[in-house]
């Protein structure tokens, strides 16, 4: 082949590759706009994932705090509740308390009336047995131990069975159980006063208390009964006066 025939030809084919190389920065642009879009659509599928998740835990934080809102007004009101609880233990020791010290007065009241009646009644000559019924009573007058005095004068009744003070043993055993609330055994009590020992001067007393207890049994008649006895037997006695007031209101 002839020099510029060759070099013609070289530079045709020189051309040429140049032709066909030229398409390759395209697909490289069309690759590159490919690889974009993927991560386009990844990022995108990570937000709407992210935002899904957010949801999710938004709701979730929202149970939460209604639940957290439920057990505190659960606890709000245990907790007022047991307020109103202790309240009314409050209350109730407070009127305990009042009860308890508005019967010690009035147990009080009534041993003091009791002391000088029996400074007028028989006395006995021996000492111990003496000195046995003054502690007994002393336990009520001077210690206020109404429960300390009961197993006294239990006592008392085993050891001198004979003694002149046994009624008035048995009084104060009733008086002592009706103050316990023990009434079945100071009506017992009562009764040995008022059916045993007619001489004695705690008789009307016993007859007044016997009365008191049968109506508040609910023994309404035995109570008339007793207590209109009383007004016969003992009219000019202060415990007549109060049985006519107790009748008037049976």
């Amino acid at each position: 082949m002839k020099p510029k025939k060759l070099l013609a030809a070289i530079m045709i084919l020189s051309g040429s590759t140049q032709i066909l190389a030229a398409p390759a920065p395209v697909s490289e642009a069309a690759n590159s706009q490919s690889s974009l879009e993927q991560r386009i659509a990844q990022l995108e599928s990570m937000m709407k994932t992210r935002n899904l998740l957010q949801v999710e835990l938004q709701q979730q934080l929202g149970l939460l705090q209604d639940e957290v809102s439920q057990v505190r007004g659960v606890t709000e009101e245990q907790s007022y509740k047991l307020e109103k609880v202790l309240q009314r233990q409050r209350e109730l020791y407070q009127e305990i308390e009042n009860r308890v010290s508005k019967v010690y007065e009035q147990a009080s009241s009534s041993v003091a009336t009791e002391v000088v009646i029996d400074s007028s009644q028989a006395v006995s000559s021996d000492l111990s047995e003496n000195e046995a019924y003054d502690k007994a009573v002393a336990l009520i007058m001077k210690d206020k131990r109404y429960d300390a005095a009961i197993p006294e004068f239990q006592s008392f009744l085993t050891t001198f069975p004979t003694s002149v003070y046994i009624p008035n043993a048995h009084y104060w055993l009733g008086q002592l159980l009706s103050i316990k609330n023990d009434d079945e055994n100071a009506i017992g009590h009562f009764k040995t006063v008022v059916d045993n020992f007619a001489d004695s001067n705690k008789r009307p007393e016993a007859m007044l208390k016997l009365g008191t207890l049968y109506e508040k049994q609910g023994k309404v008649e035995l109570a008339k009964s007793i207590l209109t006895t009383l007004l016969n037997e003992y009219p000019s006695t202060t415990a007549a006066k109060m049985a006519t007031e107790r009748l008037s209101k049976i």
